[in-house]
């Protein structure tokens, strides 16, 4: 899946140029918490309303289906998650001393970031955040919540609890990063996540090396849906299915779907539901890859589904996937426009400046639409792509094509919670910039998302021989390059505005404006002081900003300026800049299409990952001035059936607002997995 913040299942995107503010739109408010550097909005659901009763209760179901599974992923992401998250909200519950302290607030902020970023590691760092108060009051806390039920192992008394916890929350060089890139060290117990347990990188990768066969057209996603552990010297999986790892959870997940089944609205689109329930029971990747294969031809449907384990971002290794849920319905108008995009696909692909032998032939099944989102679950809640792309398998793209959102209500929530935060002002050059950003910002971005997710991810070939996991753990940020460049090189053309996507090339100057502005500098907002860029859309965005500056600076196609103390990157020209980007399109998709690990690694460590000290405290200190958090997230809205007997004669949307009232809610009725394994 992809974005603007950026993910990726074949890409996930993620990076959304604008920022902050509480304030209420059309008699709506958006944002409606901010802790530490972090905002909570809501999301509308336009269009609800109208949908037939089917649809209604189809959304209703895979809603619950969503939401059913959003406990596996805290566990996948740390293996203590689970007990954290569980003796927190037990002292929230109960706590009986003083709620009106600094202490408790800080706990408060504390427990806030432990439910945004679902553990005690940030979601886009990857490094373990500490709680800003002292294990004396943590232990105060606990004594004082002596009304709760608190996960205690058999045998296991309160103050076993505080001395286990103790030192995982407090102590930063206890699984410091659930995510670690660095090369020079093992991957794997560099890392904190629960995707390996007592096995070093070179023991996994013997593991799958004896599974796969070089010579399958066709293979699957190994090690997809397991934990890789060691038991009595053996290496071997424990599958995620209803019967395995993560079986409760699963179970509930496998109930909701039966219950959507007989409200599905193409019999292509049973039969996908009924693939992704069989793959639930028995863990077969080959049954997933039935499933994907089915979920693409399901074109015609209105209301759709992504349900699963699919993005592989919090693996080092980029094999395990995290399970997360996006239920949506088509936007029917602003569908039209990913249609033309779509249709036109082929030229796309025919005009890219890439090596003719990297590019295919003949596309095949690309389906694009714009949605309205309607339930997050699991790694896309609260913190949300604004754009998918999926499914991963290069065979299935290449044979079958691939299906591509662009998820309107939640970019247009995220503009609104921006209104007047001074963002866009403090940090442009003059007021033609401005004037720009603001008059095309939004439609262009959405643009650049769905050229990103539509064609960006699903262009060019591997050269054959070419192994999909080639380029290793600079896999993702390469990946996201590319659909990135793709979609930047092709905005700016002027077939963008002859097939009505654009009104002007002014529009795609805007997004110039905003990505190089975002990469080289803004984005920096969202890294600790003294870390270097860990996250792949991040890291991709640097490298493809600083790549083309450091090429453009003898021409001063990009000119580093600065006024008043502060430093603003101003572009002189456009088409130039253009041809730089094509430039460095060609050379990665080479890279990618001949899986030359060397040459990825050199351009995203080159380009992606350092950062300049001096430049990033500016930067904290301008957001510092305006207040602005630099992570949203969003609260689900709520589908309340109507029952008339046993039959739903209606389904009602609400939009709570309470953000800690929602997370304690859904513990209280999805917490179902084991808080020890």
């Amino acid at each position: 899946m992809t974005s603007i913040f950026m993910l990726s299942c074949g890409s996930k995107s993620t990076y959304v140029e604008t920022v902050d503010e509480n304030i209420d739109q059309d008699g709506f408010t958006y944002q409606v918490d901010q802790f530490g550097d972090f905002k909570i909005m809501r999301y509308q659901v336009p269009g609800f309303d109208e949908l037939d009763l089917n649809n209604k209760i189809l959304v209703y179901y895979l809603s619950e289906a969503a939401k059913a599974g959003d406990e596996i992923t805290w566990d996948q992401n740390y293996k203590h998650n689970l007990l954290i998250k569980r003796t927190l909200e037990t002292i929230v519950e109960n706590y009986s001393g003083d709620r009106e302290t600094e202490d408790w607030n800080n706990f408060m902020v504390y427990t806030k970031q432990v439910w945004f970023a679902k553990g005690i590691h940030h979601h886009y760092s990857k490094d373990k955040f500490l709680p800003k108060i002292s294990e004396e009051y943590f232990e105060m806390l606990i004594k004082k919540s002596n009304k709760g039920n608190f996960p205690l192992e058999k045998g296991e008394k309160v103050k076993d609890l505080i001395s286990k916890l103790t030192p995982i929350l407090f102590d930063p060089e206890i699984d410091a990063k659930t995510v670690s890139l660095d090369s020079d060290n093992d991957l794997i117990t560099a890392s904190a996540n629960n995707f390996y347990e007592d096995v070093t990188q070179k023991e996994v990768e013997d593991f799958y090396a004896k599974m796969k066969n070089e010579a399958d057209t066709t293979p699957i996603s190994y090690g997809l849906n397991s934990k890789v552990v060691k038991v009595n010297g053996e290496v071997h999986e424990q599958l995620y299915k209803i019967d395995g790892m993560y079986g409760a959870a699963i179970e509930k997940i496998v109930y909701w779907l039966e219950k959507a089944l007989p409200y599905t609205e193409t019999e292509v689109q049973k039969q996908s539901l009924e693939a992704l329930i069989a793959y639930y029971k028995s863990g077969d990747l080959r049954t997933f890859d039935e499933y994907c294969v089915l979920w693409v031809k399901d074109v015609d449907s209105r209301v759709d589904v992504v349900n699963g384990f699919t993005e592989t971002y919090g693996d080092p290794m980029g094999m395990k996937a995290t399970w997360e849920a996006v239920v949506n319905f088509k936007d029917l108008e602003g569908t039209k426009r990913t249609e033309i995009i779509s249709s036109n696909a082929q030229w796309f692909e025919d005009n890219s400046p890439v090596n003719p032998n990297y590019k295919k032939k003949e596309v095949k099944g690309v389906t694009a639409k714009v949605i309205t989102t309607v339930q997050l679950g699991g790694d896309c809640y609260p913190t949300t792509p604004i754009g998918i792309n999926l499914p991963n398998a290069d065979w299935i793209r290449a044979n079958h094509g691939s299906k591509s959102v662009t998820m309107d209500n939640i970019t247009y929530a995220y503009d609104q919670a921006a209104l007047g935060s001074g963002y866009t002002e403090e940090f442009s050059w003059d007021e033609e910039e401005v004037a720009l950003v603001k008059k095309y910002g939004h439609a262009a971005g959405n643009i650049h998302t769905d050229l990103h997710e539509c064609l960006g991810h699903g262009s060019g070939q591997l050269a054959a021989g070419t192994s999909p996991e080639a380029l290793q753990n600079y896999s993702s940020a390469l990946e996201e390059t590319r659909a990135d460049l793709f979609a930047l090189y092709y905005i700016m053309d002027p077939k963008m505005v002859e097939l009505g996507l654009l009104p002007s090339l002014d529009a795609a100057k805007a997004e110039y404006i905003g990505y190089i502005k975002n990469g080289l500098m803004t984005q920096l907002r969202r890294v600790e002081l003294g870390k270097n860029i860990e996250q792949a859309h991040m890291r991709n965005r640097q490298l493809i900003s600083s790549w083309c500056y450091e090429q453009a600076k003898a021409d001063s196609i990009i000119e580093k300026k600065s006024r008043d103390g502060k430093t603003f990157f101003v572009i002189n020209d456009f088409e130039k800049l253009r041809s730089l980007i094509g430039e460095l399109l060609t050379e990665v998709q080479r890279i990618k299409s001949e899986g030359d690990f060397e040459a990825g690694k050199a351009l995203v460590e080159g380009y992606g990952v350092q950062v300049d000290p001096e430049l990033h405290k500016e930067v904290l200190d301008r957001v510092e001035v305006l207040k602005l958090a630099s992570f949203g997230g969003f609260m689900n809205p709520e589908f309340i059936p109507v029952m008339e007997g046993e039959e739903i004669i209606d389904v009602k949307v609400e939009y709570p607002s309470n953000y800690v009232k929602q997370m304690m809610d859904y513990s209280k009725k999805y917490g179902v997995l084991p808080t020890y394994n």
